[in-house]
């Protein structure tokens, strides 16, 4: 066992993130969810993730998306959070040009409803197109109204269906997603048995809305996962990775 010592000397928090061998997923692609939460479990702070998070977390949140190759995010995330196009730095742009990786991640905004601002930067302005996940049982009228400024991925009849999801956009050359939240969206990859790691950064706050990090459908099993790294900030932000149990050590 190693004891976590407030204070001690570290490296590149990103390093052990980078490090990892995501070229084995045990489906289509490797799946990672990036999530915050207070220390009494909630994902929120009036419907939004920012008063949960540190300094330390909204710099690992920015560098995280350098492992991407598509980031995966609900589609009421983005109407809260107001999400835009990814951004990253020269030197991770550096990074993953010498991996034969474009420069920027594309978005992919998983609805149903398609109930979308599609005049937000999002879908105006990015470097690279935006997906929309859905289903066929959407609105025609907004499904032609999103195809004007985004990709349209179908993936399910009457709902979005994970795994079908995950296999169009391997299917178009994405072989890491990193899924954002929320937590109903990673419950459904959960269920469906997609969610190969979860790197859950814990800030020294109570208080949030009642939602815990990940919502599980009804009826879902219990998942295993194993522990392969934690660090600690000095502000007492705490950064955890796991992995699930069925997959490569990593």
């Amino acid at each position: 066992m190693r004891i976590l010592q407030s204070g001690a000397e570290i490296g590149d928090p990103l390093a052990p993130y980078l490090d990892v061998d995501r070229s084995r997923p045990r489906h289509d692609c490797w799946v990672t969810g990036h999530m915050v939460a207070g220390i009494d479990g909630t994902a929120a702070r009036s419907g939004r993730v920012g008063a949960l998070s540190t300094a330390a977390d909204q710099e690992l949140f920015r560098r995280m998306r350098q492992i991407a190759d598509v980031v995966l995010v609900g589609a009421e995330t983005v109407r809260r959070e107001r999400y835009g196009p990814v951004r990253l730095s020269e030197q991770a742009r550096a990074a993953r040009a010498q991996l034969g990786r474009p420069p920027i991640p594309p978005v992919a905004v998983v609805s149903r409803s398609l109930d979308l601002d599609w005049s937000a930067p999002l879908f105006t302005r990015p470097e690279a197109r935006t997906y929309v996940v859905t289903c066929a049982g959407a609105d025609p009228a907004r499904i032609a109204d999103a195809e004007a400024v985004a990709t349209v991925v179908v993936a399910g009849d009457e709902r979005v269906d994970p795994a079908r999801a995950l296999a169009a956009l391997a299917g178009l050359g994405h072989r890491v997603v990193l899924c954002e939240g929320g937590p109903r969206w990673l419950g459904e990859l959960v269920a469906a048995e997609r969610l190969d790691e979860l790197c859950l950064t814990v800030t020294p706050v109570i208080g949030g809305d009642p939602l815990p990090v990940c919502v599980n459908p009804p009826g879902n099993d219990v998942t295993p996962f194993r522990l392969h790294h934690a660090m600690i900030e000095e502000d007492g932000t705490m950064f955890l990775r796991y992995q699930h149990r069925g997959g490569q050590d990593g």
